[in-house]
């Protein structure tokens, strides 16, 4: 018969077993244990040759490439779909119509397709005109003097990212309850500014994680540029072994900087989000627990 002491002494918590979780864990452990001393001890892989070139001009020269790509197009990017989030929630049937053929078109065709489509703009447009429409006034170009591969990237990234980010914007200012723009209405707010200054602030913890992987994902994406010559990360790595044919060493070096690149990335998202959820962070029982004041809906 259990006695008044058992009854008051807390109950231990015991973790359950799972032998057949133990085992696979085991089991891909050993698999990659002996993957990575097989890639470790093999020659091929010429490891001098990899510490050589980690910190090549050239290869340096790629991820400042890589990195100027990522800032500028993910900049554009918010921007773009800001605008666009916005015009598909109007109530305007011309400039929902819009937004909608917007996202249709970049989010239906292949991100490389596109890179290549700027790329070979001059063989559709041979010149550009810079200036007032049906006026005259401007400057005449030459296509293959403006879009390099460069600018072809900046401007395939910067297009097919916003349509990305605007579905991330609108899915931010849905979340916030449709009163808060009701209430700004009725203190003599406009329209633009109740979303400049009430709707918009309360979405960006809605708005910012997406964000942060969309910016890493177009990190990664750069890789893409190597197929129209742009100077980045890859591009440089592919004309390096071009000339002395050690692909895998050269390959290895660009995957270690990607590897390092999103890693402060990553880092840097993880303290962003932290910042912007302070508002909304108590403490309860010593330790910080996250807690929303109203649901995150994503349409």
């Amino acid at each position: 018969m259990e006695n008044q002491d058992d009854r008051k002494r807390p109950l231990r918590i015991v973790r359950g077993r799972h032998p057949v979780q133990i085992a696979i864990g085991v089991l891909v452990s050993i698999f990659l244990f002996s993957f990575i001393l097989r890639i470790a001890d093999n020659e091929n892989m010429q490891w001098p040759m990899v510490g050589h070139y980690l910190f090549d001009k050239h290869v340096l020269s790629g991820v400042r490439v890589t990195l100027l790509v990522t800032i500028v197009c993910q900049a554009l990017a918010i921007v773009i779909g800001i605008v666009v989030a916005i015009m598909r929630l109007s109530k305007s049937r011309i400039f929902s119509a819009i937004a909608n053929g917007y996202l249709w078109f970049f989010r239906g065709t292949p991100l490389l397709v596109q890179l290549i489509f700027w790329y070979n703009l001059a063989a559709l447009f041979p010149v550009l005109f810079l200036g007032v429409p049906f006026t005259g006034l401007g400057v005449m170009l030459k296509t293959n003097a403006v879009i390099s591969g460069f600018t072809a990237a900046i401007v395939g990234f910067s297009l097919h990212d916003g349509a990305y980010m605007a579905e991330i914007v609108r899915a931010g200012i849905m979340s916030v309850d449709p009163g808060q723009r009701e209430a700004a209405i009725t203190t003599g707010m406009t329209e633009a500014q109740a979303m400049r200054r009430i709707i918009l602030p309360q979405a960006m913890r809605v708005i910012v994680p997406p964000t942060g992987n969309q910016a890493i994902n177009l990190l990664k994406a750069t890789a893409l540029v190597a197929f129209i010559s742009g100077g980045d990360l890859l591009s440089n790595v592919q004309d390096i072994y071009a000339v002395n044919y050690a692909v895998m060493p050269l390959l290895v070096v660009a995957t270690l900087w990607y590897l390092a690149l999103v890693t402060v990335a990553t880092l840097g998202q993880y303290y962003l989000e932290r910042a912007i959820g302070k508002g909304y962070a108590r403490r309860t029982g010593g330790k910080s627990s996250l807690k929303m004041n109203v649901d995150m809906d994503i349409a």
